[in-house]
């Protein structure tokens, strides 16, 4: 455990350096948030102009038509954020393989994979879908069990985007490479996931603190627009970290499954001078 949290480490720390120099990585993220706002508005609008917001009537079961629109609304979303996650993957695998990449060339990688993502989007839709109607409908025990459920799922399929941006496999076969990989890495998988998490986590609570005690203040000054002012610039500031999160994430996973698939070393091409060369700042 001690040799794999090691590990873990070194993913971490080259994945940082990626993101160091490909900062503008980070737009992936902040893209992937406005694609899916436009999503969340096609299909929010409509139901509000058919007054669907004010009829006051609650449904105890959902008809067809409510789940037919529900999974086509989750399949949208997964299909954003897979697209997007890939487009990073796409270009962070460049960065290591000791290129240069644009946002363009992560973009480009993307659509060039845009049928097998939305067949991944299909199956990550249905998987979230079922776990979220059998949580509806257990009690304390079942919701906890499908939580570990989901937890299982979302291990299992870590490594997908990276085998669809490096193989020219099907989304099933992507799933079952993926999972697969998961045997190997379960400690850097885990470890890795955790650790950063923890520290956005930390991240996350100490803004929230910050941004709570200078909102106080402002809320002494009575001053509209100071209130206003602190409050964008704490969303601004959330948005931010919240897109270093998800870029990290994506790297973190690209150089996971590079470590999986060519594990000769810890850390398979990340060597001292190419962490001093390819991942200087790009001047």
């Amino acid at each position: 455990m001690a040799g794999r949290f090691s590990r873990s480490l070194e993913l971490a720390r080259a994945s940082w350096s990626v993101v160091r120099a490909d900062k503008e990585l980070m737009l992936l993220p902040v893209l992937s948030v406005i694609a899916l706002m436009v999503v969340v508005g096609s299909f929010a609008v409509p139901v509000a102009v058919l007054g669907g917001f004010l009829d006051g009537t609650v449904r105890a079961e959902p008809g067809p038509v409510e789940w037919v629109v529900a999974l086509a609304f989750y399949v949208l979303a997964y299909f954003i954020g897979i697209f997007f996650n890939t487009a990073l993957v796409g270009a962070a695998m460049i960065r290591i393989n000791g290129g240069n990449p644009r946002l363009s060339d992560g973009l480009r990688i993307a659509w060039e994979r845009a049928g097998r993502i939305f067949g991944y989007a299909c199956i990550a839709a249905t998987v979230g879908l079922l776990l979220r109607a059998l949580e509806e409908r257990v009690g304390l025990i079942g919701r906890i069990v499908v939580k570990l459920i989901g937890v299982g799922w979302a291990l299992a399929t870590f490594l997908v985007v990276p085998v669809l941006v490096t193989r020219d496999v099907g989304p099933v076969d992507a799933v079952k490479e993926s999972a697969e990989l998961l045997r190997r890495t379960w400690g850097e998988n885990l470890i890795g996931n955790l650790g950063l998490g923890l520290v956005f986590g930390l991240g996350y609570l100490g803004l929230a603190i910050v941004s709570a005690g200078i909102l106080v203040l402002a809320a002494q000054t009575d001053q509209p627009l100071v209130i206003s002012l602190v409050v964008l610039v704490a969303i601004v500031a959330f948005l931010a970290l919240s897109a270093l999160h998800a870029t990290m994430q994506g790297v973190y996973s690209a150089a996971l499954y590079r470590y999986a698939t060519d594990h000769a070393t810890p850390l398979p091409g990340f060597g001292p001078e190419l962490l001093e060369g390819a991942f200087a700042p790009k001047q």
